[in-house]
């Protein structure tokens, strides 16, 4: 969701007559869109704002000094008072209030801080321009904000109450990016599996589906999905579907059910696996990602044991993997029982083992298999190795082809897989 509200900056700005610049020494205006689920986000933006602080204005600037605006969760969460914290930061601008920026900016410019993080604004961000990152690939929001409340999360608080779009807008949207040539969209929300609770009195996801599918789109695929809302008929979509690609993430975050109610989740162990079965059956190549807290306050050696056998039934493609971070505001920060670092660090590191054995595992079953693969061109690491992903979402290289990396970027063509890895596959371009 930050990825895109990026976007929309950078389409409303550029809109607007600003240019793009390469790097902070060249800029006049520096934007940080922030994430504030993890501390260690607030750790990182704190360094970049403050390395800023006595970085001359560039030359030639029109300006008295370097406009810095600070927004998303943790311009939402802190409000003003990140001006008071780092009083060279100019602007403050929340979740919902990203079209405000451009009149914030100005009152900056014209030497008065500024902020406005006012949840009421929602809908008009996706009214906003966009420049995307990708021609060939877009984000496409269908609710805003989450209704769940887990107890260790900050987003209910940062992002608001669910909301969702009309089911027509977003659909011309979509029709729009198909039009532009875009191979792939993925819908977006906290809770997609939610969409049009608020708007129709039940959800409505599995009809949002096939109306995209409808529109021609080839690639189709959406985040997040909260398992006790995943409902059968959208499962069924993965077997129905020609457009829906066939890979979930589906984060399950314990396999305890002793710290699944902790955590306010509202299902089960049974529940979440009897979903990863139906998902099977529906579509047995189906690829899983999810994840996974450590650390939780209160999880006993007993609560991780459930969780590592959960992650070594299941086999997933891939699981990010998380100690827990203690959030100032959400009900679990208070919570006592709190579980010493090395021990939660340790149960990590077991964890992590397990998931790197079954990630391995699972990608191996596709050596020999040819893929259609949707190219982005060549890898940060090499220049001269092309990249993109399977239709189960997993990374492909491929070296030695002779093509251009940047003439195959958007592109769908077939590879045969030739090696594994844990993380990626290897492969031979047809």
């Amino acid at each position: 969701m930050n990825k895109h509200d990026s976007e929309r900056i950078r389409g409303m700005l550029e809109g607007l007559g600003m240019l793009e610049a390469a790097t902070p020494e060249e800029s006049d205006v520096v934007i940080f869109v922030t994430c504030c689920v993890r501390e260690s986000a607030d750790t990182k933006l704190y360094g970049h704002v403050m390395s800023l602080r006595n970085m001359p204005k560039r030359e030639g600037s029109p300006l008295d000094e370097r406009i810095i605006a600070v927004g998303g969760c943790i311009g939402q969460r802190e409000g003003k008072a990140l001006s008071q914290k780092m009083d060279h930061v100019n602007v403050v601008f929340g979740t919902r209030t990203i079209h405000m920026l451009p009149n914030l900016i100005d009152e900056a410019i014209n030497g008065s801080a500024s902020s406005n993080t006012s949840v009421d604004e929602g809908g008009k961000t996706f009214q906003l321009p966009i420049h995307r990152d990708a021609s060939w690939a877009a984000w496409l929001p269908i609710t805003f904000g989450c209704d769940n409340f887990c107890t260790y999360c900050i987003v209910p608080y940062v992002r608001g109450r669910e909301s969702s779009r009309e089911l027509e807008e977003v659909i011309e949207e979509a029709k729009g990016y198909v039009s532009d040539g875009v191979k792939e969209i993925t819908l977006l929300g906290q809770n997609v599996n939610s969409y049009g609770r608020d708007l129709y009195g039940s959800p409505k996801f599995a009809e949002m589906l096939d109306a995209i599918d409808a529109t021609g789109i080839e690639r189709l695929r959406f985040a997040t999905s909260h398992p006790k809302d995943l409902s059968d008929d959208v499962i069924e979509r993965f077997a129905s579907l020609g457009s829906l690609m066939p890979a979930l993430h589906l984060p399950v975050q314990s396999g305890s059910d002793r710290v699944l109610s902790t955590m306010n989740r509202k299902y089960t162990r049974d529940h979440y696996l009897a979903l990863i079965d139906k998902l099977r059956e529906a579509n047995p190549d189906i690829a899983l990602s999810t994840d996974v807290i450590v650390g939780f306050p209160g999880e006993t050696e007993e609560d991780f044991l459930d969780t590592l056998s959960l992650i070594d039934e299941v086999g997933y493609h891939q699981v990010f993997t998380f100690i827990y971070s203690k959030r100032s505001g959400t009900p679990a920060a208070s919570y006592p029982d709190e579980v010493p670092r090395e021990i939660a660090q340790d149960r990590f590191d077991r964890l992590l083992s397990v998931v790197e054995k079954r990630a391995l595992e699972a990608n191996s079953r596709d050596v020999g298999a040819i893929a259609n693969v949707l190219f982005e061109g060549a890898s940060k690491k090499d220049q001269g190795v092309l990249t993109g992903k399977t239709e189960k979402n997993q990374t492909v290289h491929v070296a030695g082809s002779g093509i251009c990396p940047e003439d195959m970027a958007g592109k769908i063509a077939r590879v045969k897989i030739e090696e594994a890895k844990t993380w990626y596959l290897k492969g031979q371009l047809l």
